[in-house]
């Protein structure tokens, strides 16, 4: 979830007006979810008012816009980690998985539709209203939790992101002023001062509290990132070796911090529902998911193969550190570093305004305004704090990716799955749908416990 559409990361119901300032979803409903017999039916696509519904390809657009991001920068370094050929096949299979958890959570999304009569709904409306009205009484009453606990997974990833893109503008920043030198030793010192020298640009940039300034970036982002890839084949190809030469497999510690990093580059789960809820034919949302997912994918082999066979062993994150001091390169990386400044905006604007719509309760409406900013300058400097402790893109990326979206894009899946289909249709013959949805549980666990320890221990590592 990133760097060319993070707008699509506020998980919101509504379409996002451009002079206004919503919260990024309808704050949690007091009164309980209303279960409805089957035999009411309800179409929920004729219940809808959405003002501008998007057609089958624009739908495509926003979902591969909401998926590719920051992440595809430093996807080479993950392959590094793993190993060329073992990271292309594990790439694949994660494409498929991502695309599975994305569609179950649809699904019950849509069958959520039906039983409650609503005509849309964001992730964690998803998330209370399964527990809420699911087969298990006792755990009704956490149905509030389970929401709190997405919003906080989302803020987590997001926030997280920002990190990100912090670290990956001071090092484009100490490149194009340095030169090359030094940067193989990654002088940690020297690109801890340029991302506190950042600190004050970037509050100054996220005291805009609208959209309406930033939203036509994404189109620029999106322009570069196609070119960012193109120019990642095309200088790769200049220096890269035979290929029999570069390692097909490396280590499990490699393993688990590339499934974290590959999670973090291509899922897709946070702007699932918003583009769903604001499709015009919302129920050949597996067609797009199909398409914009095989999009996603191949952009990612492009990049990791590519970038990895290339550049070798010493090739560093963002990707573009690794093109030769050329005017077309050089331009390409001024470029990127301005796009990743303004998408940081974008990117903080939806978790943010996630946090104000609970912490605005606490104070003053007169005073909101100053308590607003206060807010922001605050979480920037604890972003900017974690950013300049652990300056290393590659295991921040896949700490995001097994910490937060193992939970957001697995666990959190299969739990809904189960609570929606538990008694109607059941659990099918055998208990198929059960046993389906625990093997999906597992790789999730699995991914959030192996992949939080061997990235945080390459944090440490090199604090």
């Amino acid at each position: 979830m990133e760097l060319s559409s993070n707008v699509n990361h506020c998980y919101t119901n509504t379409e996002v007006e451009p002079s206004s300032k919503p919260p990024p979803h309808p704050p949690p409903n007091k009164k309980k979810y209303t279960l409805h017999a089957d035999k009411d039916s309800y179409d929920f696509v004729a219940h809808r008012s959405t003002r501008k519904p998007t057609n089958t390809l624009e739908s495509i657009g926003h979902l591969v816009k909401g998926c590719l991001g920051g992440g595809i920068l430093g996807i080479h370094e993950a392959y590094m980690k793993c190993g060329l050929w073992s990271s292309l096949v594990i790439t694949i299979v994660f494409g498929f998985y991502i695309t599975y958890c994305v569609h179950i959570l649809v699904k019950s999304a849509q069958i959520l539709y039906k039983r409650l009569h609503v005509p849309e709904m964001s992730y964690p409306d998803v998330a209370e209203a399964s527990l809420e009205i699911g087969p298990f009484p006792k755990l009704r009453k956490y149905s509030k939790w389970f929401r709190y606990a997405v919003d906080l997974i989302i803020c987590i990833d997001l926030f997280g992101a920002c990190c990100v893109y912090q670290i990956i503008i001071a090092k484009t920043i100490k490149q194009l002023i340095g030169g090359n030198e030094g940067i193989d030793s990654e002088n940690l010192n020297y690109l801890r001062l340029y991302i506190l020298a950042l600190l004050v640009p970037i509050l100054l940039l996220c005291m805009i509290t609208t959209l309406k300034y930033l939203a036509p970036f994404t189109l620029l982002a999106d322009v570069f990132i196609v070119a960012c890839v193109i120019a990642t084949v095309v200088y790769s190809l200049r220096s890269a070796p035979d290929i029999s030469t570069v390692p097909a497999w490396k280590d499990v510690i490699g393993f688990f911090e590339f499934c974290g990093i590959v999670v973090f580059s291509m899922e897709g789960i946070g702007v699932s529902l918003p583009i769903e809820n604001n499709m015009k034919e919302p129920k050949k949302f597996p067609i797009i998911l199909s398409a914009g997912m095989t999009v996603v994918v191949s952009f990612l082999i492009v990049v990791g193969f590519f970038g990895y066979w290339g550049f070798g062993e010493s090739s560093r994150s963002p990707v573009t550190l690794n093109f030769p001091s050329e005017i077309f390169a050089t331009i390409m990386k001024c470029l990127m570093a301005v796009m990743i400044f303004v998408t940081f905006a974008l990117n903080f604007w939806a978790p943010f305004n996630l946090v104000w719509h609970y912490v605005s309760k606490k104070h003053d409406p007169k005073k909101h305004w100053l308590w607003e900013r206060l807010y922001r300058g605050s979480f920037i400097i604890v972003i900017t704090a974690i950013a300049i402790a652990f300056p290393n893109i590659g295991n921040l990326m896949g700490l995001l990716g097994a910490f937060c979206l193992s939970n957001m894009g697995f666990i959190f899946p299969a739990i809904i799955e189960l609570l929606v289909v538990w008694e109607d249709p059941g659990l099918g013959k055998y208990r198929w749908r059960l046993w389906k949805n625990v093997f999906v549980l597992l790789v999730g666990i699995l991914l959030f416990i192996a992949g939080t320890y061997s990235n945080v221990k390459g944090l440490i590592a090199n604090l």
